[in-house]
């Protein structure tokens, strides 16, 4: 039975805003700064990031509206790709969200624990009780069926929205940071020589390492396509909508962060959103602050356990995970084994962090191949639908031109990834290949088993 049409515009829209707004860019912009070396590149990364991530937009708009089935992100390797490819780089997506969620309710429980726990209290065991309790609420929400999660996260998202506008607002509370520009360093090459353009392009590509990761998300919008009034007209619509509200409060916040801390001081920050806060509500600040992360928190952890289990359900569906991955339950509708088992792997995580952190370098190495590849496949896309009513669906402008930008800057991430990190290169591929492996391994016995039933 196909899955009955709950989302709205505004719904999708604000689950593309909290897939995109997570914790990155309260801790993403030092990264930036110190690649940089100088604001001018600073800018120009968050820029061309805001650019490429536009580009993706329209070219997953497209996607979704010629393709709104839910599971869209996994469907779209295996419909265009061998299943093996759509197998291995889906298990990666789902294992590194995972992790993320465990990692992020951790940051989160760290600063609400600093509210509600006295001080004998504040270990790391309670912070992942904390972190535990955080996933398992949003579990039972998301148990009570699509439209009651969608609802809350319409509210989480407003709120991650307003705490992002707040803290812009330093800007406008009191004199900023001393204006040192004329004292800064000019941009350093590691030889001593004065840098050339090859240089500054190494400098860009680490920058966008961060940026990439700051900005991405959006693309798991096409998940629910399946479940999305209009679909063909509203996900292109959410998407775009979504991420202008995400370019302008990036550059907002960015520029405020520089504006109040400083460019020179804020590549060796710690807790730059604290800061702003501070600036604002002065020592209250934190514990304000505190209050707005969880928040944010919150919104990270429910969309994820929105979106991450319908690519297990797609997985499902085609035999890649086994069949009681595609089973909901009758009365909301609700993916139940996928949600449990993604649900129960972030827990898992939480005790493993330190662990994780090291493979999710990896994973983002493997990210670039992902969403590289699934881009690639309007190209295929287009031939196959090329029937449809263009009055009913999206076609973006400029094609190809916008989708080969965005393939062309994340080939040119991932290889600075590998320039920069080997290791992490080298691992992600070998992580890869042991799903393929998995496939393949998976597909040899339940075809033995089949073969068996057919004899018996």
């Amino acid at each position: 039975m196909p899955p009955k049409k709950q989302l709205s515009l505004f719904d999708l829209s604000m689950i593309v805003v909290s897939l995109v707004i997570g914790m990155g860019i309260f801790r993403t912009p030092v990264n930036v700064a110190a690649g940089a070396q100088v604001a001018e590149l600073f800018y120009s990364a968050w820029i061309i990031g805001g650019l490429v991530a536009l580009c993706g937009a329209l070219t997953y708009a497209e996607i979704g509206s010629r393709f709104p089935v839910t599971g869209g992100y996994y469907k779209i390797f295996s419909a265009f790709y061998h299943p093996s490819i759509a197998f291995a780089i889906n298990c990666i997506i789902v294992v590194s969200n995972a992790a993320s969620v465990a990692g992020v309710s951790i940051i989160g429980a760290e600063y609400f624990s600093k509210i509600i726990l006295p001080l004998e209290l504040q270990t790391e065991f309670y912070r992942i009780v904390i972190a535990a309790i955080t996933i398992a609420l949003f579990y039972v929400l998301n148990l009570m069926g699509l439209k009651v999660s969608a609802k809350t996260q319409n509210v989480l998202s407003i709120i991650k929205i307003g705490m992002v506008l707040v803290l812009i607002c330093a800007v406008f509370m009191g004199p900023g940071a001393e204006n040192i520009s004329s004292s800064l360093p000019a941009f350093k090459t590691t030889t001593g020589i004065p840098p050339s353009w090859t240089d500054y392009g190494k400098a860009l590509g680490i920058c966008l390492i961060a940026v990439s990761f700051t900005f991405g998300g959006y693309q798991q919008a096409i998940n629910f396509g399946g479940e999305t009034k209009e679909a063909n007209k509203v996900i292109p619509r959410a998407i775009m909508t979504g991420l202008a509200i995400i370019i302008v409060l990036y550059m907002s916040i960015n520029y405020a962060y520089v504006k109040v801390i400083g460019f020179e001081q804020l590549k060796t920050a710690e807790s730059i959103a604290a800061i702003l806060a501070g600036k604002i509500f002065g020592p209250a600040g934190f514990t304000v602050l505190s209050c707005l992360i969880y928040f944010s928190v919150l919104g990270y952890v429910n969309v994820n356990l929105l979106s991450n289990p319908r690519a297990m359900y797609a997985m499902g569906e085609e035999g890649a995970l086994p069949k009681i991955f595609k089973k909901r339950t009758k009365k909301n509708e609700v993916m139940f084994v996928s949600l449990s088992v993604f649900a129960i792997i972030s827990v898992f995580t939480l005790f493993y962090a330190q662990t994780f952190d090291k493979i999710l370098n990896y994973t983002i190495f493997l990210d670039c191949i992902g969403m590289a590849t699934s881009a690639a496949t309007i190209f295929f896309l287009r031939k196959r639908t090329a029937h449809l009513d263009k009055k009913t669906i999206y076609s973006m402008k400029f094609y190809p031109l916008l989708p080969l930008i965005f393939i062309s800057a994340y080939s040119f991430v991932g290889i600075s990834i590998y320039l920069n990190d080997p290791e992490a290169g080298r691992n992600g591929l070998l992580i890869f290949a042991g799903f393929i492996l998995i496939y393949f391994v998976n597909r040899f016995f339940n075809g033995n088993t089949t073969q068996q039933n057919e004899q018996n």
